[in-house]
């Protein structure tokens, strides 16, 4: 009997299937080229660009806006075509979702309280680079970082293709840092000769990029934990087992790490899809990387629609396909999702390549927790209070004193109590 490619795991065993995103010796040594960056600064961000192949020895770093521009410029007029409506479609999505945001103004006792929204100063916006050019992942990160209003972009990835130095022109960066995993997101963090510490660093990549970014908490505003990337396709059986197949592909081309996770509601179909799964790996031209992803995935056939939204939550996935006769039944089930695709036509791949919402979502049941990348993530709510009639004040400083009291902070009391004329 031939072994599916896809695990077959019961209902009961998918808890057990969480994963950590980051392992302990990923950890480690991405903590050693984050320290080595933050320590000695472009030589060691150098250094290790070049040990690990993002980097031919004496290339430059840091390319110029200039070279950018003449990335795009000389970018076929098909290809500069298609990535100007992606980056468009991005970039409405983004500034619609920056005018949800309200400023707030209220009166408060004496005065007036309330927030303003800002942008942060400088972001540093990561795109892998190191199996494909993603000029997507530059589109999703800067367009999403200009319509939040970010005065300065970097955009950092290894080994960048034209077409990804092109993708940075059209999204607006400043500059571009050609450079990838731990020592790009250690020098976006902490500065590196030429590179600025940036406020916000966000972005998709594997697990030494998520590693890093684990790191470099405290220190600058981050996204999410993006990566390696997953999908879960929840079908039944109207489910045509060649779309299932092709998207669970399409997932696990991206990395050998990546996680294709089919739920069935019909018994039968994970050995059609299994069937489907070898027929187009056939001709795969990355048939290597999809067949090891597909070691890292499973399938479970959940007894009712009820079950399977449960399992859906368990994995909390960062792409969760719909393939049922009715989705939107299990729309209203469902609760734990990074990207949610409704309906067979809704392929995750048009969520990867710029319908508009961010294809940066999270990862390793993040999605508990976290959202995609969003405005938001470039975003600060800054609150203020003005009191104009001290007076009217009175009962809000006294609970001020009486709280600081109870407290056991007697300064503060006593600044309140000067309020009071005390």
């Amino acid at each position: 009997m031939t072994t599916p490619l896809l695990r077959n795991v019961p209902p009961a065993a998918v808890a057990a299937e969480a994963r950590d995103p980051v392992d302990a010796a990923t950890l480690a040594a991405a903590r050693e080229i984050v320290d080595d960056v933050r320590a000695r600064g472009e030589p060691a961000l150098r250094a290790h660009a070049e040990r690990l192949g993002d980097l031919a020895p004496g290339a430059p770093l840091v390319l110029p806006r200039s070279a950018l521009d003449e990335a795009l410029a000389a970018l076929p007029g098909e290809d500069r075509a298609t990535l100007e409506r992606i980056a468009a479609r991005i970039d409405r999505f983004a500034r619609a979702q920056r005018q949800a945001l309200q400023t707030v103004e209220l009166a408060i006792p004496g005065g007036r309280a309330g927030h303003e929204i800002a942008p942060v100063e400088r972001a540093g916006c990561y795109a892998p680079g190191g199996r494909f050019p993603l000029p997507s992942s530059v589109l999703m990160t800067a367009v999403t970082a200009r319509a939040a209003g970010v005065g300065e972009v970097w955009v950092a990835s290894p080994r960048p293709m034209p077409v990804t130095l092109a993708a940075a022109a059209l999204a607006g960066a400043d500059r571009f840092l050609a450079a990838g995993g731990a020592q790009a997101i250690a020098a976006l963090a902490f500065g590196a000769g030429p590179v600025p510490a940036c406020d916000a660093v966000v972005g998709p990549g594997n697990r030494w990029v998520t590693a890093a970014k684990q790191l470099v908490a405290g220190r600058v505003a981050l996204d999410l934990p993006a990566g390696p990337s997953e999908l879960v396709v929840l079908a039944d059986d109207a489910a045509d087992p060649s779309l299932v197949a092709a998207d669970l592909l399409a997932q696990a081309e991206h990395d050998p790490e990546a996680r294709p996770i089919l739920v069935s509601l019909d018994p039968t179909l994970p050995s059609r899809v299994d069937a489907e799964l070898r027929r187009q790996l056939a001709d795969l031209p990355t048939a290597g990387t999809a067949r090891r992803a597909l070691g890292c995935g499973f399938a479970v056939v959940a007894a009712d629609l009820a079950e399977a939204c449960r399992l859906c939550d368990l994995v909390a996935p960062e792409h969760l396909e719909l393939h049922l006769r009715d989705p939107e039944a299990a729309r209203a089930r469902l609760r734990h999702w990074g990207g949610l695709f409704v309906g067979a036509a809704s392929a995750e791949v048009l969520g990867d390549y710029g319908a508009g919402p961010n294809h940066t979502l999270p990862t390793g049941g993040a999605a508990r927790r976290s959202g995609g990348l969003s405005v938001l993530h470039f975003l600060r709510v800054r609150t203020w209070l003005r009191i104009e009639d001290a007076a009217a004040a009175e009962e809000l400083t006294a609970d001020a004193e009486r709280l600081a009291q109870l407290e056991g902070l007697e300064a503060h009391a006593r600044a309140a109590r000067r309020r009071r004329g005390g």
